[in-house]
C-alpha cells in the first residue's frame, strides 16, 4: 500500500485566464492528510473554500467550473490533471481570481512546477477507488461514451471525432500515469475558428490567443471577418490563406487534440476525490460527460465509508496460519484469522473463511446457522492485534486487551460459506501501549460489520 502524498514545497503560477482574460495568481501549498484538493479564493473578504469534488461542478461549457455558495473557480482541469497524475492527494490552491491561469493551454508548466516543488509522504494510507465491474455513461445525442473496466493500475484510451476536414478522427492512449509528463502534459487545448464568434457571444475565451490554444481553420472566411474576430479578442491580425492550424507554434504531435482530450478527462476524474484503478475507454469525451462519470463514482464512494479490499486467493498471503500462530496466543477454537493479505504501518487486511464446521454453529443456531456478532468483533480485534504485534520484538511476550468498543453496527448476517475480509486502520498514534482502531468486516463488496476499538498492549508477566 502507498501512503498519501502532498507537496514538499509550495509554488506559484501566474497568467491570464482563458475565459475571463484576467491576470491571476494561483499558489499551490502542502495540505494535511485526507484534505484532498481545496481551492481558497484569497481575493474575497471571507476567503471562502471550495472542495474540488464532482458534486461541486456547476458548469462544463469549454471548461470545468466549481461553484459553492455562489463562489466560483473555473478552468481547473489542467491543474487537476497535473496534481492527479503526480499522485498528489492533498493540496491547497490559493487563488486571487475566479479562474486558473491557462498558460500555454496545456498542463506542462503545472507538471514541471510540481516536480520542482517535490513530494512528501504522509502517515496515512492512500485510498483508491478500485473498479470492480464495468461502469458506463452515454450521451446518445452526441455519441459520447465513457467506459471503465477493472484493471490493476490506471490506463486510458481516448477517441475523438469531429465533422471537420482538418480534425476528423484521432485516438490517444496513456498506459500508466508515469507516462503523463512525457506523453500528455504538453498537449494544448484547441478551438475551431468557426466557433469563436459564438464563444465570445457567450462571454467566453476573452483571454484566448494563438499562443494558448490550437486554432483550427477548417471553413473559409473572408480576411475581413478574421480581422474583425482578432480585433474583438484584442490580438494581432494574421493573414490566413489556407485551411489548417493557424496558431503561432506548430503541432507537437499529429494527435495533439486527442491527447489533450485525454488530459481533460484525467483532470475531471480527479474530482472523484481519490486515485482510481481501472482502464478507461473514452469516445468523444467532453467536460459534461466526464462530470457525469465522476458524479456516478462519487455516489458509489459515498455509499460506503471504505471500499472492500481486493481479495485474490491465488496471491500468497503476507502472513499464513503458521505466522499468525507465532504472533497471537489464540488457538482453536478461538483463533479467528486465517491469513493476512495486506499490511502497512497503519492498516491491515485479514481473512476468515467461515465454514459449516465452526463450533459455535452447533448452538447459534442449529437450524439457521449465523456467526455471532461478538465473534466477528473478536476476529476484527485479532486482526488489529496482528498489526501491532508484527512490529514488536518477541511478540509472544505481549498480549492485547480490550479497553473499549464503540460505534458497533451489524449490517448483514454472516453464514457458512462466507469469506470475511477484515480491514483495520489506526485512528491515532500508539501512545503508552494504547491503540485506537476503526474496523470493517466485508463479505464480497458489502460491509457486514463495523466498529471502533481501543485496546492496550501489555507485556506478559
Amino acid at each position: 500500500m502507498a501512503n498519501q502524498l502532498t507537496l514538499k514545497n509550495d509554488f506559484t503560477i501566474s497568467g491570464k485566464g482563458l475565459h475571463t482574460g484576467l491576470f491571476i495568481t494561483a499558489h499551490f501549498c502542502p495540505a494535511p492528510p485526507n484534505t484532498g484538493y481545496v481551492f481558497v479564493r484569497t481575493d474575497l473578504e471571507s476567503k471562502p473554500t471550495i472542495e474540488a469534488l464532482a458534486e461541486n461542478v456547476h458548469h462544463t461549457e469549454r471548461g470545468t467550473m466549481l461553484d459553492k455558495d455562489g463562489v466560483q473557480i473555473s478552468t481547473i482541469e489542467h491543474a487537476m490533471a497535473a496534481l492527479w497524475a503526480a499522485e498528489i492527494d492533498n493540496c491547497f490552491i490559493e487563488i486571487d481570481g475566479p479562474e486558473i491561469p491557462i498558460l500555454d493551454g496545456s498542463a506542462i508548466q503545472y507538471v514541471e512546477a510540481i516536480r520542482n516543488a517535490g513530494k512528501t509522504e504522509q502517515e496515512y494510507d492512500k485510498h483508491y477507488y478500485v473498479v470492480r465491474n464495468r461502469i458506463e455513461v452515454n450521451e446518445p445525442d452526441t455519441g459520447a461514451s465513457l467506459i471503465i473496466l477493472p484493471y490493476d493500475g490506471f490506463s486510458m484510451t481516448t477517441l475523438i471525432s469531429f465533422k471537420s476536414c482538418i480534425l476528423s478522427n484521432q485516438f490517444a492512449r496513456l498506459n500508466e500515469l508515469a507516462d503523463f509528463e512525457r506523453e500528455i502534459a504538453d498537449s494544448r487545448t484547441f478551438v475551431f475558428v468557426r466557433e469563436v464568434e459564438q464563444l465570445l457571444h457567450h462571454n467566453l475565451i476573452k483571454g484566448g490567443d494563438l499562443d494558448n490554444a490550437l486554432v483550427i481553420y477548417d471553413q473559409e472566411m473572408s480576411q475581413e471577418k478574421l480581422d474583425a474576430l482578432a480585433d474583438t479578442m484584442n490580438i494581432p491580425h494574421k493573414l490566413v490563406n489556407k485551411l489548417g492550424y493557424i496558431n503561432n507554434k506548430p503541432l507537437k504531435y499529429d494527435n495533439e487534440p486527442a491527447r489533450h482530450k485525454l488530459m481533460d478527462l484525467i483532470g475531471d476524474l480527479a474530482l472523484i476525490g481519490k486515485p482510481l484503478k481501472g482502464h478507461i475507454i473514452a469516445t468523444r469525451p467532453g467536460h459534461k460527460i466526464n462530470n457525469q462519470l465522476a458524479r456516478l463514482i462519487r455516489k458509489e464512494i459515498k455509499k460506503q465509508e471504505v471500499q472492500a479490499p481486493v481479495y485474490n486467493p491465488d496471491i500468497p498471503p503476507i502472513m499464513d496460519n503458521q505466522r499468525i500462530k507465532r504472533l497471537l496466543p489464540h488457538r482453536w477454537p478461538f483463533q479467528m484469522v486465517d491469513k493476512i493479505i495486506e499490511i502497512s504501518e497503519r492498516h491491515i487486511v485479514g481473512i476468515k473463511n467461515v465454514t459449516g464446521n465452526e463450533q459455535f454453529f452447533m448452538g447459534h443456531f442449529p437450524d439457521e446457522p449465523v456467526m455471532p456478532g461478538v465473534l466477528q468483533i473478536e476476529a476484527m480485534a485479532q486482526t488489529g492485534g496482528l498489526l501491532i504485534l508484527n512490529n514488536v520484538t518477541e511478540p509472544e511476550r505481549y498480549s492485547t486487551y480490550f479497553l473499549k468498543i464503540e460505534s458497533v453496527r451489524f449490517r448483514h448476517k454472516v453464514v457458512p460459506g462466507d469469506t470475511l475480509i477484515f480491514r483495520l486502520d489506526l485512528m491515532d498514534q500508539i501512545r503508552r501501549g494504547i491503540v485506537s482502531m476503526k474496523g470493517y468486516a466485508f463479505v464480497g463488496d458489502k460491509i457486514v460489520t463495523e466498529a471502533e476499538f481501543m485496546a492496550q498492549v501489555i507485556k506478559n508477566k
